[in-house]
């Protein structure tokens, strides 16, 4: 369709429009359509037509509308741009003409062409299309034109056109969870950290080292295009400190701080004296290491080793003092004593060892034992809890309690009524612990009465007494 726009064919009749059908793409029914290919050829006006007699497209006038023909769609705008769609949407125009509506014709432009490329190749009754599958830095403008069988009217047109454009998306760094407390390393490790970041287009990422540029010859840093990694093959002391990562796109950053601590084995105390030794014990101090291996001290490990044998024993370990006092030190022998200091990393490599020796001296020490008087706990029988009056029901068996304090151990008697109820299977006596202890199995009225308890031993005898009612005549057992 050269020399004459989309809706100018449209209006002059089915007849024409039919021949051309054929070079329409194709449209979605949901109102999505993809971009128009045009060539270069059908964006170029004919040879022998020059381009200044050739009105614009946009200034172009169609043919004065009658009743027939709808006028053009009303408040066309840009709904939203991605970077490869473009989604548009317009109201209904005020007249629809006298024979109806059959349906919208959506016509690009590309900037610095003369040709209107239509997107839809029959009129859709709809108020809302995307276009897709358009390329990025594609500039365009757009039209729409509302057809009925008489033709289609005149077009609306965006007044600015459409440019397709990367979606910028904010930088951000997604800083892995145990990196947000101090890296801790030792000397000679490797530090090998990626860090995560999001952005598009791809942004660009920096690192520094306590505000200050990275030594390249001793760390080594790549940026890919979702993370940055920061490398150092053996790591020293002079490698802690607060290192940053910046990425930046578009005037846009953000920033991540990571503290790497490299940390080694502490130095060892400082001078360490014998301040005292008396009996069994020996006092000692010490000064703190100058070197704490760029870490806290966890302590310090304090061993002594005897003269005899050498041999080195600890007696106190993660000891935070610089004074202690060992004890329990054999009569007799020397002992020399040394600290080491601790800190993560371990033990220091050397360790403050005393001069002096401590010896243990030997002294004449008398025993005099002192008189000891046997004491005597015989005691004669007494009750400390005597026997308590009781009510039970027929048939269901229950307990008399008393206690009895004696030395030696008394012997136990029961009695009803005055009359010994050894060996009787109906009740069982039970002395534990002095507490004694009488079970009288399904009573009747009959075993109603008193009943004593008697201790006897070698230093006397003592005896309580209390009643016991049954209530119920026999035939409560029934």
């Amino acid at each position: 369709m050269r020399g004459k726009s989309t809706w100018e064919a449209l209006a002059s009749g089915p007849e024409e429009t039919a021949s051309e059908s054929a070079n329409v793409p194709t449209t979605e029914p949901s109102g999505e359509v993809a971009a128009p290919k045009s060539t270069g050829e059908e964006q170029a006006p004919k040879p022998q037509e020059p381009a200044p007699q050739t009105p614009a497209p946009a200034a172009s006038k169609p043919a004065p509308p009658s009743e027939d023909v709808p006028s053009a769609p009303l408040l066309l705008a840009v709904e939203d741009v991605s970077d490869s769609s473009v989604t548009v949407s317009w109201e209904p125009p005020e007249r629809l003409g006298k024979l109806g509506l059959q349906g919208y014709v959506l016509e690009l432009r590309r900037e610095g062409a003369l040709e209107w490329v239509p997107v839809n190749s029959r009129p859709m009754m709809v108020t809302q299309q995307t276009v897709r599958k358009l390329a990025l830095g594609d500039k365009f403008f757009i039209r729409v034109a509302a057809v009925s069988s008489a033709g289609a009217g005149p077009p609306a047109v965006l007044d600015q056109p459409v440019h397709i454009q990367g979606i910028v998306e904010a930088p951000k760094i997604r800083l892995p969870r145990h990196l947000r407390q101090p890296y801790v390393r030792q000397v000679g490790e490797m530090i090998n950290l990626q860090i995560p970041f999001q952005g598009n287009p791809k942004p660009q990422a920096s690192w520094t080292h306590n505000g200050h540029a990275l030594d390249s010859q001793r760390v080594s840093v790549r940026a890919g295009d979702q993370d940055s990694i920061l490398f150092i093959r053996s790591a020293q002391r002079s490698d802690s400190g607060c290192y940053e990562l910046t990425v930046q796109l578009e005037g846009l950053e953000a920033k991540a701080a990571i503290d790497i601590l490299v940390i080694e084995r502490p130095g060892s105390p400082g001078s360490i004296g014998l301040l005292d030794v008396w009996g069994c014990n020996a006092a000692l101090e010490w000064t703190p290491p100058q070197d704490t291996g760029n870490t806290e001290l966890l302590g310090y490990t304090v061993q002594k080793a005897d003269k005899k044998t050498g041999q080195w024993f600890t007696v106190l370990e993660r000891y935070h003092p610089t004074t202690c006092t060992i004890s329990d030190l054999i009569v007799g022998n020397s002992y020399s004593f040394r600290v080491f200091s601790e800190n993560r990393c371990g033990l220091s490599t050397s360790a403050a060892v005393t001069k002096e020796l401590a010896h243990i001296q030997k002294t004449d020490v008398v025993a005099k034992p002192k008189s000891f008087v046997e004491r005597d706990f015989s005691e004669a029988p007494s009750f400390t809890q005597p026997l308590a009056d009781h009510t039970s029901t027929p048939g269901y068996s229950t307990q008399l309690f008393c206690s009895v304090r004696a030395s030696p151990k008394p012997r136990i008697i029961w009695m009803k009524n005055k009359m010994d109820i050894q060996g009787d299977p109906k009740y069982r006596a039970l002395s534990e612990q002095g507490v004694c202890t009488l079970e009288i199995r399904k009573p009747s009225p009959f075993d109603s009465g008193v009943y004593t308890c008697k201790a006897i031993n070698v230093l006397g005898e003592a005896s309580v007494d209390c009643r016991l009612e049954v209530k119920g005549g026999p035939e409560a057992l029934d």
